[in-house]
């Protein structure tokens, strides 16, 4: 496959999306965005410039709008979705029909030499083993309908033959398309301005990562695709395998004077509560460049900017 591409980004002005076609412009690739602009965004406009640009208004589920820009694309990255448990639970049709079925029919346009390159997130491990790390091996057990679609969509991909599916863990930091609904990114937006939390299942553990590490993931298999097709990758921190609570003490170190605390009142609707090995695409050389503490930082920036609760996604 040619160094430099066409690459189509569904939802590509989303979260990740937003932080990720800069990152391929910028490396010389050809990119065009179908987005339906769903949040009222204009998280692109600082790369219309870019004459390796191309920007669409339409619906990732619209076979007349994906099909003549899937014919000409070496690269698919379906970034389209409905991003999280509480998302899903308000439009169950949507969920599935955004985040399988236009998978899935994407998928069957693609032919000869086309790759496609899947986010998927690992909530799909739902409640993990006391003390032991699940692996691209271990059984998914998704819990909401948002992990079972993004399972689900793995699975057609990965049957599609020429994908890659990386598991994100949660993914926070600053980003053109804001989320503050995220976790890190919800309680150090909540440490600035209020001081204060209330914790539900503090014990519950997961893995994290940032927007921009997960950007670096998607350029990182770009680069190995004939090496990496077929396979699944977990992304992820691997010294970021925290608790709330411990992600908590972890902020409170950056804000003094942040008090949190347990009550009964509150569900993950996904049940995470696992640990992460990310050792599978470490083994093939790529490692995160943004930590935890980094992330903090840059985000109690971004908070003197953003002062409401227009930038999640429920």
């Amino acid at each position: 496959m040619a160094d430099k591409l066409n690459i189509l980004v569904t939802g590509g002005a989303g979260y990740l999306g937003s932080t990720l076609v800069p990152m391929l412009l910028a490396d010389g690739h050809r990119v065009t965005v179908l987005d339906n602009f769903m949040f009222g965004q204009s998280s692109l406009a600082a790369v219309c410039a870019d004459p390796n640009f191309d920007m669409v208004r339409g619906d990732a589920r619209e076979k007349d709008a994906v099909a003549p820009l899937a014919k000409d694309a070496d690269l698919i990255i379906p970034l389209a979705a409905l991003v999280g448990a509480p998302m899903c639970i308000n439009d169950p049709l949507g969920a599935t029909s955004i985040n399988r079925d236009a998978v899935d029919m994407v998928c069957g346009l693609m032919g000869g030499d086309q790759r496609v390159i899947m986010p998927v997130s690992n909530s799909g491990y739902g409640v993990g083993e006391p003390g032991k790390f699940c692996t691209e091996e271990t059984p998914l057990r998704p819990v909401s309908l948002y992990g079972r679609t993004k399972v689900e969509a793995e699975e057609i991909v990965l049957a599609q033959g020429g994908g890659v599916s990386l598991r994100l863990a949660t993914v926070f930091g600053m980003s053109p398309r804001m989320r503050i609904d995220l976790l890190v990114n919800d309680f150090v937006y909540r440490a600035v301005n209020d001081r204060a939390l209330v914790l539900f299942e503090s014990h519950f553990k997961r893995n994290f990562i940032h927007v921009r590490d997960v950007a670096r993931a998607f350029r990182h298999v770009i680069g190995n695709l004939e090496t990496m097709t077929g396979e699944i990758y977990n992304v992820g921190l691997s010294d970021a395998n925290l608790s709330k609570w411990e992600l908590c003490e972890k902020i409170a170190e950056h804000l003094p004077g942040f008090q949190f605390l347990e009550a009964p009142i509150g569900e993950d609707p996904d049940k995470r509560d696992y640990i992460v090995s990310n050792e599978k695409i470490e083994a093939t050389g790529y490692m995160p460049a943004h930590s935890l503490d980094a992330g903090i930082t840059e985000l109690k920036k971004g908070y003197q900017m953003i002062r409401n609760s227009i930038y999640g996604n429920v």
